[in-house]
């Protein structure tokens, strides 16, 4: 199987996030089931499956979702060159230090956001529900597209009567379009001007095959009926959400850096604050960091400080 190798799955993280959808519905082996790893292997949602991929479980959990085209493995982006040693990553260090069991998942990121964000939040009430011990802490972590599809699941598991938003403390979002990707948007309007012209209308269609999932990306909409200049879906009330983003010039107020921004999303659409559209995230929950581009964001020892940092607080909070 092309899961089986590192480079297999990567390739295959690509393939589902470019034509995810189609892939799907044609091509079915290649599609990537949503599933849940540890550095056991894949966790099923029992309690003897939990043990077995997972020998030392804890009451607090972190769950890590990729973003478009990436895999569970893109956590450890750039690991040996920034910590000396391969497969570190934020949620190795969150369970050394702070006991936070860590969980990544695996998704086909061309579907459309909202059904991932509807299994995901299924698939977390199986495996909370199986949980050896009682999940008390649950920290969500989603880097670009993966921020949106964890504020979809937090919104569908809470409407749903689901028991697992409960338990969710923090909500992390690296690097999310949550007002949309301008690049989508500019793809989109390339496909309409292209479909005007008889000679260029292949190259139409073929832009036009991309996936359901980048188009969902043209306005960061959480489930289909959050559509701009609509009320964003609400956050969990006893959960606190961050936004951390990036900008490619260390100045935040360098001219470039409203359109370049961290070469995949803009400042603005990172921390939720546009002209026509503001995600309510509070002031003191936002972290910038300049000289760094979108995939950073995955693997950075300064951003794993402000994570660990503002965890820590929240639980200096709670126990207050």
């Amino acid at each position: 199987a092309l899961s089986a190798a590192p480079a297999g799955r990567r390739a295959l993280g690509a393939v589902n996030g470019l034509w995810g959808d189609r892939v799907l519905g044609s091509y079915g082996p290649l599609a990537l089931p949503m599933t849940l790893f540890s550095e056991g292997g894949a966790v099923t949602a029992t309690p003897e499956g939990v043990l077995a991929s997972c020998p030392e479980t804890t009451g607090s959990l972190a769950v890590f979702v990729h973003g478009l085209c990436e895999s569970e493995e893109s956590w450890a982006l750039g690991a040996e060159r920034r910590h000396g040693e391969p497969g570190v990553t934020y949620g190795s260090r969150l369970q050394r230090d702070l006991g936070i069991t860590p969980l990544f998942l695996r998704y086909n990121s061309g579907r459309c956001v909202t059904d991932n964000a509807r299994e995901l939040a299924e698939l977390l009430e199986r495996v909370v529900a199986a949980w050896p011990v009682p999940v008390e802490e649950l920290v969500l972590v989603g880097h670009s597209m993966g921020g949106l599809v964890i504020r979809g699941a937090c919104h569908t598991g809470s409407e749903s009567g689901h028991a697992w938003p409960l338990a969710v403390r923090h909500v992390f979002c690296l690097g999310s379009p949550h007002l949309g990707a301008r690049l989508e948007r500019g793809v989109e309007a390339a496909v309409d001007t292209l479909e005007l012209l008889p000679e260029a209308r292949a190259v139409a269609r073929l832009l036009d095959s991309r996936s359901a999932g980048i188009k969902d990306l043209r306005y960061g909409a959480c489930l289909h009926d959050d559509a701009p200049l609509l009320e964003e879906v609400p956050f969990l009330p006893q959960a606190s959400y961050y936004v951390v983003a990036a900008t490619l010039a260390r100045d935040p107020e360098h001219p470039s850096t409203a359109w370049l921004g961290d070469l995949f999303v803009h400042l603005a659409s990172a921390q939720g604050r546009g002209e026509d559209r503001h995600v309510p995230f509070p002031a003191e929950n936002g972290a910038h960091f300049g000289g760094l581009h979108h995939f950073d964001l995955l693997n950075h020892p300064a951003v794993y400080d402000q994570l660990r940092s503002w965890i820590e607080r929240g639980r200096v909070a709670t126990s207050g």
